[in-house]
């Protein structure tokens, strides 16, 4: 089957447009893009200023209008009565997909409501991009967004997809990435794949790949971690199911008392560190089960 060929001749229909815009590499746009962008009637922006500095580049000169996380809710009844008055909007936000980790889906869930057409134009996604060059299965995959501030809720997030059997895929900021991995290698082990991409399509992109405890070492020797991140995490590998993990803690700690040759202390802050959670809290798990 051939791909059916759109030349634009006719201009854009009514609706609601949905635009990939680069995710660094300005070459990444595609020239449909750039044909939605110059022929809207409006261009509804995460960060007019920095969506001005694209449209300079390429010589658009489309308003715009400002929709960002805080006025969301607001802007996107103004800008569904404006598609119902069959208005052309253009929706993009600093990079990539609008509505995946970013501002979009308020407006688009209500344009759909309203029975308003949304077309989707394709381009530049910091998942995908990490996902196909990461080296870790592409056959099945999960996409979390941004992984929680603090530890604790780090870990009881790599507590769920401990016995994943897909590449489990997360943004993270630079700051808190080698906090993550020391997480990760807390939470599924030293040797569980990991894959850091930064600053995709940039200058300095940079893949770090190995075992969570190696690529822990490179960020150590890396220093500061600047630009953008997207955390690929491989599946478990065979026979890493929930294993122990389908223990109490009492009865996990009994067992490395007696495999590991550990005092009752160690191998209470073992558990708490497989669990991600503290060790006043895997205590108190541990008196609870023994008044029961």
């Amino acid at each position: 089957m051939k791909p059916e060929v759109s030349s634009g001749e006719a201009g854009l229909q009514p609706g609601l447009y949905v635009v990939a815009t680069p995710i660094g590499n300005l070459e990444d746009i595609t020239l449909r893009a750039l044909r939605v962008l110059k022929e809207a009637d409006l261009i509804a922006c995460e960060d007019t200023r920095h969506t001005q500095k694209l449209l300079s580049h390429f010589g658009i000169s489309t308003r715009t209008i400002s929709y960002y996380e805080q006025n969301e809710a607001s802007r996107a009844a103004e800008l569904v009565k404006e598609l119902e008055a069959g208005k052309r909007i253009a929706l993009v936000t600093d990079a990539g997909m609008p509505g995946i980790s970013d501002p979009g889906y308020r407006l688009v869930a209500l344009a759909v409501e309203r029975g308003i057409k949304v077309m989707p134009i394709p381009g530049a996604s910091a998942v995908i991009s990490a996902l196909a060059a990461s080296g870790l299965p592409t056959d099945s995959f999960q996409f979390h967004g941004f992984l929680p501030p603090k530890s604790g809720q780090r870990r009881k997030v790599f507590e769920t997809i401990r016995a994943s059997s897909q590449t489990e895929i997360f943004y993270e900021a630079p700051h808190r990435v080698k906090e993550a991995v020391e997480d990760i290698v807390a939470v599924l082990g030293e040797a569980r794949a990991v894959v850091i991409a930064r600053e995709l399509t940039k200058i300095h992109e940079e893949f770090l790949r190995g075992p969570a405890s190696e690529v822990l070492k490179e960020l150590d020797s890396h220093g500061e971690v600047k630009g953008e991140i997207t955390l690929l995490i491989g599946k478990s590998s065979e026979g890493q199911p929930m294993g122990d993990r389908s223990k109490s803690i009492q009865e996990r700690i009994k067992q490395l008392i007696a495999e590991q040759n550990l005092d009752e202390k160690a191998a209470l802050k073992v558990v708490a560190k497989e669990r991600g959670i503290s060790k006043s809290e895997a205590y108190r798990e541990v008196q609870s089960s023994k008044r029961s």
